[in-house]
C-alpha cells in the first residue's frame, strides 16, 4: 500500500491528537509536526516517530496532506500556502476568520484540484452517524452545548468556539436557507461572548433554538429534533440516540401512547474517523464529508449571530 505523506501544523492541545492518529494509520506516513515552540514540537515528534519543524514552509514537496490545528487567525495563510504548493488540507474549525477568506480557499482548492476538509468533529460522532433514516423533516430543533471554562480557546467567542458545531449539524440536517436569526449573549470571564443563544428560522419553516456556554458548571452536548410523529434526542457526550414515536395503544382517549427506543454506542474515536475519512477522500478522489463549503456556511451563520449580539 502506498502511504500518503502527512503532517500536522500546530501541535498544541488538539494538534497533538491529530499527530497520534496520522501516526497510527496504515495508509499514512507522518513525516513531520510543525510548531513554533520547538521543545513542544520535538516532544510530540519523538512520541510519534517523525521530524519536528518550526516552519511549515519546510513541508513543501515533502507531504501530500496536512492538518492545520494552529490558532484560527493563521488558518487562511497556512491553508493558502499549502494549497498553492499542492497539499490537501484538513482545517480545524472555524475554517477561517472571514467568509471572504473561506471563499478564496475554496476557489483555490478547486483550481488546484485539491481537497479541503473542515474539522467539525461532531459530524463523526457515532450517535449522529447512526441517525440515518430516522431523520425526516425537522420542524423544531433545540440544542445545548455547555462546558466549564477552558482557557485554550479564547481567541474566538463561544459562538465560533462551541456553537458552530451545532450550527453546522443543524444546517446540514435542515437543508434549507436561513430566513431570520435572533441572538443574544454576554461576556462573563473573557473579553468576548462566553454564553449565547440564537433562534434560527429557516425557509422550510423549521426553527432551531441553539444555546452554547463555556462558563457552565457541567458539560452537556445534546440536541433534540422534533418532526412529525417523532422526536429524536442525540447525546453527543454519551454517544446515545433516543427515538420517541407514536405507539399503537392509546395513553388517553384519542392520544397515542409514546414509544421509545435507545441506542448507546461505543466510543468510535471521532477524530480518528474524521482523519480516516479525509485520507479516504484523497485516495478515492471524492468529495470530503465536511467540505470547505460546509465550513464556510457554518462560519457565515456564526458570524451573523456574533454580529447580532454586538448590535443588541
Amino acid at each position: 500500500m502506498k502511504k500518503l505523506r502527512t503532517a500536522v501544523i500546530g501541535v498544541g492541545y488538539l494538534g497533538k491528537f491529530h499527530a497520534e492518529k496520522y501516526a497510527s494509520l496504515p495508509n499514512s506516513e507522518l513525516v513531520a509536526v510543525v510548531d513554533a515552540n520547538l521543545a513542544n514540537g520535538t516532544a510530540i515528534a519523538e512520541k510519534n516517530g517523525c521530524e519536528a519543524l518550526t516552519q511549515y514552509q519546510d513541508l513543501y514537496g515533502r507531504v501530500d496532506a496536512v492538518s492545520i490545528a494552529a490558532p484560527t487567525v493563521y488558518h487562511y495563510q497556512i491553508a493558502k500556502d499549502c494549497l498553492e504548493h499542492g497539499i490537501h488540507v484538513l482545517i480545524e474549525k472555524p475554517i477561517t476568520v472571514t467568509v471572504a477568506e473561506a471563499d478564496e480557499l475554496i476557489a483555490l482548492a478547486k483550481s488546484k484540484k485539491l481537497l479541503i476538509q473542515v474539522g467539525h468533529l461532531e459530524r463523526f460522532n457515532a450517535a449522529l452517524l447512526a441517525l440515518g433514516d430516522r431523520l425526516g423533516t425537522p420542524r423544531f430543533i433545540e440544542s445545548h452545548r455547555l462546558a466549564p471554562f477552558n482557557p485554550r480557546a479564547n481567541d474566538v467567542n463561544v459562538v465560533l468556539d462551541l456553537m458552530i458545531h451545532d450550527i453546522d449539524i443543524i444546517q446540514n440536517m435542515v437543508g434549507s436557507p436561513i430566513k431570520s436569526i435572533a441572538a443574544s449573549g454576554t461576556k462573563v470571564l473573557t473579553d468576548s461572548t462566553d454564553i449565547a443563544n440564537a433562534r434560527i428560522e429557516f425557509d422550510s419553516g423549521c426553527v432551531a433554538n441553539v444555546t452554547a456556554s463555556r462558563v457552565s458548571l457541567k458539560t452537556e452536548r445534546k440536541m433534540r429534533i422534533f418532526q412529525e410523529e417523532s422526536c429524536i434526542t442525540i447525546d453527543f457526550q454519551n454517544r446515545s440516540l433516543k427515538l420517541y414515536s407514536k405507539g399503537e395503544k392509546e395513553m388517553f382517549p384519542g392520544i397515542p401512547e409514546i414509544e421509545s427506543e435507545e441506542s448507546i454506542f461505543e466510543n468510535n474515536d471521532a477524530l480518528k474517523v474524521e482523519i480516516i475519512a479525509f485520507l479516504d477522500s484523497i485516495e478515492q478522489g471524492k468529495a470530503t464529508q465536511v467540505s470547505g463549503e460546509d465550513g464556510r456556511r457554518a462560519l457565515a451563520t456564526a458570524q451573523e449571530i456574533s454580529r447580532l449580539m454586538q448590535d443588541a
